[in-house]
């Protein structure tokens, strides 16, 4: 494996990643007063300090965890995508999945009484089972009636919060609470702590676990060369035996059991219980992570924690420095742009060449 490491590919990453953040400071120097200061927030904010006086202390672990847990649930939204993205479907639907995932799960949580380990494992299986049955109706659209599945994603997103909304509103919500919330889950409910000091919990552990089965079910089982035969061209999937149907169906609804544990993450893990404003937006920012990572699972752990570092980087620097919110968001998205657009650049270089080859080729003539 170590072999086949195309090192041209990674130095050109890097470059990008260079660029990409030199053009942050450029934008940093016009809009702060200090403007080394404040880019060197957003570069350092979420690693942890550490201090020898009157021995070893490690200063700033919250900022450390708040790193972790953004990065845990991006790469479980950042899995879900890849599946998708690898059948060449476009899901942009782990919004809601996220939603109805935590829903679920908040109410095994609540009203069904059950042992440590047992109820939390029901909890799991419970949002896994709302995200893959919210995934899988988009699917079965998909594949047996051509619905768009760009336009069927979205409209079951505003179906999803609303549900999501009525139940925590009419039903759910602990009316002894300053806030639209539900009380919250008992201990046996909610993921295990693994750092004391931050809210790093046993979610860690579940998005390794799911980065190594998905990298097992596209790379090693015949499910995932039927992904990828289909991703290729459709119809030599057909020719080839494939029910792509079926593949279809299937890879979103497995897709959405991704984003479900992602809403069970942030409700049994960082939460304790449901809120309004669970984590707005964050379902298609897994979509950011999967392009960054070309769908390859390794690559989505790995974009997951670098998407997750600039995102607490940028909230760091929105609240230590003078740099506001507007232009933290314009400086991550351009990073994001140009890293995600260095695919461009071996394309200018394959066009250039080609020119040189013509030209050379009339000057002989």
């Amino acid at each position: 494996m170590l072999a086949k490491i195309n090192w041209r590919e990674i130095i050109r990453l890097v470059l990008v990643v260079i660029v990409a953040l030199a053009i942050g400071f450029v934008i940093t120097f016009f809009t702060s007063d200090e403007p080394v200061k404040a880019f060197w927030t957003l570069l350092t904010g979420p690693l942890p300090q550490f201090s020898l006086e009157g021995g070893l202390h490690i200063t700033n672990l919250n900022r450390f965890g708040n790193w972790i847990e953004d990065s845990i649930t991006l790469v479980l939204l950042g899995l879900s995508v890849a599946i998708v993205f690898r059948a060449k479907q476009f899901s942009l639907g782990a919004e809601g999945q996220l939603l109805l995932g935590a829903l679920a799960g908040g109410i095994v949580a609540l009203y069904i009484p059950a042992p440590p380990g047992i109820h939390l494992l029901l909890v799991l299986l419970a949002a896994a089972a709302a995200g893959f049955l919210w995934g899988f109706i988009p699917g079965l659209l998909k594949a047996y009636l051509n619905v768009d599945e760009i336009v069927s994603t979205l409209m079951l997103n505003v179906i999803a919060a609303q549900i999501y909304q009525l139940a925590l509103v009419q039903w759910l919500r602990d009316v002894s609470s300053g806030s639209v919330s539900t009380p919250f889950f008992p201990d046996s409910a909610t993921l295990p702590l693994l750092v004391p000091g931050t809210r790093i919990t046993a979610g860690l552990l579940l998005a390794l676990g799911a980065v190594a089965a998905v990298w097992w079910l596209m790379n090693r089982t015949p499910y995932g060369y039927e992904l990828k035969v289909l991703g290729s061209n459709r119809r030599f999937a057909e020719y080839a035996g494939v029910n792509t149907k079926r593949v279809i169906a299937s890879s979103m609804g497995i897709s959405g059991i991704l984003a479900g544990l992602a809403g069970a993450h942030i409700s049994q893990g960082l939460l304790k219980r449901l809120t309004l404003n669970l984590s707005p937006g964050i379902g298609f920012e897994g979509i950011v992570v999967a392009l960054l990572a070309r769908n390859d699972p390794i690559g989505v752990l790995i974009t997951g924690l670098f998407y997750g570092y600039l995102r607490t980087g940028g909230q760091i620097m929105e609240r230590s420095t003078d740099v506001t919110r507007e232009v933290v968001l314009i400086i991550q998205a351009v990073i994001i742009l140009l890293v995600t657009a260095e695919r461009l650049f071996p394309a200018f270089l394959a066009w250039r060449a080609r020119r040189l080859l013509e030209e050379n080729g009339e000057a002989e003539a």
